[in-house]
């Protein structure tokens, strides 16, 4: 693949794509609390991993959970949106859950043509790309097309995306099905350049977290680490040693 991204996607638009508050997932903090506590969790997510990558060359981040509703998902957008904030920075985020898409819909957005339809070749690479409304920070949704998964993501497709993708964004994350249920995770984990496990505290089963890490090294995925959510305490929203002075 050799699309040149850095053409348009829609000639003739002059008005900038707005998302729409009340259709946005209330989950996508960073959209909808941007100056919140929470939103400063992801933040600082995003500086750790700038932090592993030194030399500012592209990197590619698969974000995936131990089983469904651990909150993958919308960590991967949320880190899109605070890598977003960075100067001379581009994220993309790949919504490579293909058998239970959800970025689209946590945006507010309807399917559209996407990841299924560029691996097979039915679309150029260029014409799947979407705004998040950010600057920035744009995403591929999963595609309309009925296929099997774990044949389609163990083809050479997916590497020529990654590589294509590289040369104009400065971080790729994938967001993937959970690990335990299926082989997806595994399979995509070789091919990035780290792995991130998303622990939601008290609700992740502890046998099927170490069993996860596991299976991803096994297949030769760099796991960076965890990143744990739903920490029970007090609410940010009503406790004063969260709050400090804003920008003015």
């Amino acid at each position: 693949m050799s699309e040149d991204l850095g053409e348009s996607r829609a000639p003739g638009v002059d008005e900038p794509f707005v998302l729409v508050e009340r259709v946005v997932d209330p989950y996508i903090v960073l959209f909808h609390e941007p100056s919140g506590f929470r939103s400063e969790q992801f933040r600082a997510l995003r500086n750790k991993l700038v932090v592993m990558n030194p030399e500012g060359l592209p990197r590619s981040l698969l974000v995936t959970s131990a089983v469904q509703g651990e909150g993958k998902s919308a960590t991967s957008l949320n880190l899109g949106f605070a890598l977003a904030e960075l100067e001379n920075t581009r994220a993309i985020l790949l919504d490579f859950d293909l058998r239970q898409p959800s970025v689209s819909g946590m945006l507010g957005l309807q399917p559209a043509p996407g990841l299924t339809e560029i691996l097979t070749g039915a679309m150029p690479m260029r014409e799947g790309i979407r705004e998040t409304g950010r600057e920035g920070f744009d995403f591929i949704g999963a595609g309309l097309l009925k296929v099997r998964p774990g044949e389609l993501l163990a083809s050479s497709r997916v590497d020529d995306l990654l590589n294509a993708l590289k040369e104009e964004y400065s971080y790729i994350l994938l967001d993937s099905p959970p690990v335990i249920p299926v082989t997806d995770a595994g399979i995509l984990a070789a091919r990035c350049d780290g792995t991130l496990l998303v622990v939601r505290l008290e609700t992740s089963p502890k046998k099927l977290v170490k069993q996860s890490v596991k299976n991803l090294e096994e297949l030769g995925a760099n796991v960076l680490g965890t990143f744990v959510i739903g920490i029970r305490g007090a609410d940010p929203a009503y406790d004063e040693r969260y709050r400090y002075p804003e920008e003015s």
